[in-house]
């Protein structure tokens, strides 16, 4: 619609439904798209319809933040590798013709990687170390460090899988900063209950990515198709990948602070413009879209303040009862089966053998490769679904209502 007045008489406009995963609304000639035949018009209609074409109401950024965490987690475990040495220190290495990058016997470290001793060195999770040694930045590099091959290469096939597309939605520094802050989260958590054993992975940053994906979905509520759809999708995926964590060996807690950190950090760092100030705002020309009253509506200003309140009491009461030396399973006689449910196939309390090292300390990776692989195929079906629930800015519904008048 030209401004207010009468649309021209050879003109027809007419409202295509963008395919999926496409936000643009084309207004249209009489042949469905086709150049107007009006030579008067012609370079009007093709400026404006170039004008509409390129409109996005959201910017897409270039990932390159997440393939440098994937570098980056690679680079470290091959360091890891060559401090590691493993024909210096034993004679069972596997793949000797890799040299003093060779892995530590299977009996060991069944997942092809370097004993505990030397994550240990790099900065593994050691609460004895963080607490009575201050070396809180423990709970930082453990989320860089991996237990193996395998651990590594399902973890970074995860943090493509998922990073990449929010780090195209919202931009590095946002994904960047829930990334990091949701590791902490997560080995806070885990320092706090687990303290017998080191530990190391990168799932707890990769669960938070999980929980800031749950509540971008519930904060943008209102700009997504298929959202219901969606959402009992994603919930499905975080609870069948939560369960999974209640096998021994794996460091739930890690999961778990990190999916919490990472759900409330969404609230604070996902938030996007209600659809009206949006359509206000990057309304291409020639429409007119409604007024909006607010740029956010007021329940996602609830959400936000709750949500920095909470992060805030939370990492600060966390970081006192650690550096106080406290043990939340004294005063939580079941938390530990959040993390281990003993059954008659395994005992929780059993040490493997391949973890034994002559300080007795456990190796402890916060996500196994049975944990992160089927992470992986859900989150593509989880993908396939929401292809199609992307934001419709200027839908339909509205072009029609600006067009009625």
């Amino acid at each position: 619609m030209m401004g207010r007045g009468e649309p021209d008489a050879d003109i027809e406009i007419k409202v295509s439904n963008p395919p999926r995963g496409d936000n643009v609304v084309h207004p249209e000639g009489q042949n469905n798209g086709a150049t107007s035949t009006l030579p008067s018009r012609a370079s009007g209609q093709r400026s404006q319809h170039r004008s509409v074409s390129n409109f996005r109401p959201f910017k897409r950024w270039f990932p390159w933040l997440v393939p440098a965490f994937v570098v980056v987690n690679i680079l470290v475990f091959v360091v890891a590798m060559y401090i590691n040495n493993c024909p210096k220190n034993s004679v069972s290495c596997v793949a000797k013709f890799l040299g003093r990058f060779s892995f530590q016997p299977l009996k060991e470290n069944p997942l092809l990687g370097p004993s505990s001793t030397t994550l240990e060195k790099m900065g593994a999770l050691e609460v004895n170390k963080v607490v009575h040694k201050h070396q809180a930045w423990r709970l930082i590099t453990c989320i860089w460090l991996h237990a193996g091959v395998f651990h590594v290469l399902a973890n970074m096939l995860s943090l493509v899988f998922i990073g990449i597309r929010l780090e195209q939605e919202f931009g590095f520094v946002r994904i960047g900063l829930l990334y990091v802050i949701s590791g902490f989260g997560g080995s806070l958590l885990s320092a706090l209950f687990i303290q017998a054993s080191i530990s190391v992975g990168a799932s707890g940053a990769l669960f938070g990515l999980l929980g800031g994906m749950l509540s971008e979905l519930i904060t943008n509520w209102t700009i997504y198709a298929n959202k219901l759809a969606a959402l009992l999708t994603l919930v499905f995926i975080i609870i069948l990948n939560l369960a999974v964590g209640i096998l021994p060996h794996v460091d739930n807690f890690a999961h778990i602070g990190g999916f919490l950190s990472g759900f409330f950090l969404g609230f604070v760092f996902l938030i996007r413009p209600q659809f009206g100030w949006v359509n206000q705002k990057y309304c291409p020309p020639g429409y007119i879209a409604p007024p909006a009253k607010s740029k956010h509506k007021s329940y996602q200003y609830v959400l936000w303040v709750i949500s920095l309140i909470l992060l805030i009491v939370g990492f600060t009461l966390g970081l006192v009862f650690l550096l106080r030396g406290v043990n939340l399973n004294d005063h939580c006689s079941w938390c530990h089966y959040l993390s281990c449910v003993p059954t008659s196939k395994w005992s929780c309390n059993a040490q493997p053998v391949y973890c034994e090292v002559t300080n007795a300390s456990i190796l402890f990776p916060s996500c196994l490769c049975s944990v992160c692989v089927p992470l992986i195929v859900q989150l593509f079906a989880f993908y396939i679904l929401r292809g199609g629930s992307g934001a419709k800015m200027l839908s339909m519904e509205v072009l029609r209502k600006n067009l009625s008048d």
